[in-house]
């Protein structure tokens, strides 16, 4: 799948955060490492799941969407990280959406008959996986990038 190789840039970020969750307390920090943990769960689940079939695909999907869940239930006080962790909700979602509707427009082409009707469905089914994932690739991708590196650049100053 053509988006998954688009995460490349988005997990090497990612693992340079390498911070454990520490307790509940509700500084910038540990505020930050809750923000971060969960971001980071997302992102693996992506690199693990990367070039799988349909049936992965779909379950991804509905893991990117625990992942929003996740994320919507941290309760950041910090404004900068509340900012940070709506936009992170808004990259899961739409990633989760992109890949169910590519899941979707696979396993439609992979149900065809063998026929001149079968190929054009084939077709019609590859050219939309290709939209699909290439578009969130450009968008959601670069959106995610950016939000990982002022995470790190946020959550790193004193």
């Amino acid at each position: 799948m053509l988006i998954v190789r688009k995460y490349n840039l988005i997990i090497p970020a990612s693992v340079t955060i390498a911070l454990l969750l520490s307790g509940c307390a509700g500084d910038k920090t540990t505020q930050c490492q809750r923000l971060i943990q969960v971001v980071n769960a997302g992102n693996t689940l992506i690199e693990q799941n990367k070039g799988k079939q349909v049936t992965t695909s779909l379950q991804l999907s509905k893991d990117l969407d625990a992942i929003t869940i996740s994320l919507q239930e941290l309760n950041l006080s910090d404004p900068n990280l509340k900012d940070m962790q709506s936009r992170f909700i808004k990259v899961f979602q739409n990633l989760s959406q992109a890949i169910a509707k590519a899941s979707k427009a696979l396993s439609t082409g992979k149900a065809v008959e063998a026929s001149s009707t079968g190929r054009e469905k084939v077709r019609k089914a590859k050219a939309e996986i290709e939209t699909v994932l290439t578009n969130a690739a450009k968008t959601t991708g670069k959106e995610s990038d950016k939000l990982v590196v002022e995470l790190n650049k946020y959550c790193n100053q004193p």
